[in-house]
């Protein structure tokens, strides 16, 4: 029989480690956090409400879409529609959180609300090549969680002084850091051509709904088709 698993643990050395995992990351997340900051600034938020929606909401690229939706008057109609396009936006992290139950299912609902919240791209795939690789700390998600909320915070107070400084990244080429340390985080999950379908799928399917309906709905077509692609492809037999 195979030795079982070891079971998660939470200590303050996985908490530093995710920290110290997620430094790369911070350059890019600095460089959208100005970008926020600046396109804030722009639609009329002040310096505390920038940087509080940054604290708070925590939510990174839904901010960016929902700035791009931001109205001249509010009705709750407005609130509304936000509201639903930031759901769009952010569905993903159903998958992302249902993901990790297997290495959270035995903490607290408290604990795994803290895990939860500070919930993002990043330290759902720092967190997920380091339990693939055999690592149980659970520590590491809060530790790069927290990193990266202090430094998205931050940093959208240079990018709000700044105003329009860093309103366009796209000119410099700086929108390509983060999928770029996204490609490269990926790669330790590589299982084979098999396992690749669900990205492929997912891929295709939302650059395609991205060239044929406005707005944000190829992140929530993407995901759906990948996930239903997996759950269709038959596990290998042993």
């Amino acid at each position: 029989m195979s030795p079982l698993p070891d079971p998660p643990i939470l200590t303050r050395k996985g908490v530093a480690l995710g920290a110290r995992m997620v430094l790369p990351m911070l350059p890019g997340a600095a460089v959208f956090a100005a970008a926020y900051g600046a396109a804030s600034s722009a639609k009329g938020l002040g310096l505390v409400e920038a940087t509080a929606m940054s604290f708070f909401v925590y939510a990174g690229m839904s901010q960016m879409v929902a700035l791009e939706a931001w109205p001249r008057e509010w009705s709750w109609s407005v609130v509304v529609s936000l509201g639903l396009l930031a759901m769009v936006v952010n569905s993903r992290m159903v998958l992302q959180g249902a993901s990790l139950y297997p290495w959270l299912r035995v903490h607290s609902n408290g604990v795994n609300a803290a895990h939860l919240s500070l919930l993002t791209d990043a330290n759902w795939l720092i967190g997920s090549r380091y339990h693939a690789e055999g690592g149980r700390d659970v520590g590491v998600l809060l530790g790069a969680g927290l990193t990266m909320l202090i430094g998205w915070t931050i940093f959208t107070v240079p990018g709000h002084m700044a105003g329009a400084l860093v309103n366009d990244p796209k000119r410099f080429g700086l929108d390509l850091v983060m999928p770029i340390f996204f490609a490269a985080m990926l790669v330790p999950l590589w299982r084979g051509r098999r396992a690749a379908v669900p990205w492929v799928v997912a891929g295709i399917v939302g650059l395609a709904v991205s060239k044929l309906l406005p707005g944000h709905l190829f992140i929530m077509a993407g995901a759906l088709s990948g996930m239903a692609c997996a759950a269709l492809i038959p596990e290998k037999a042993s």
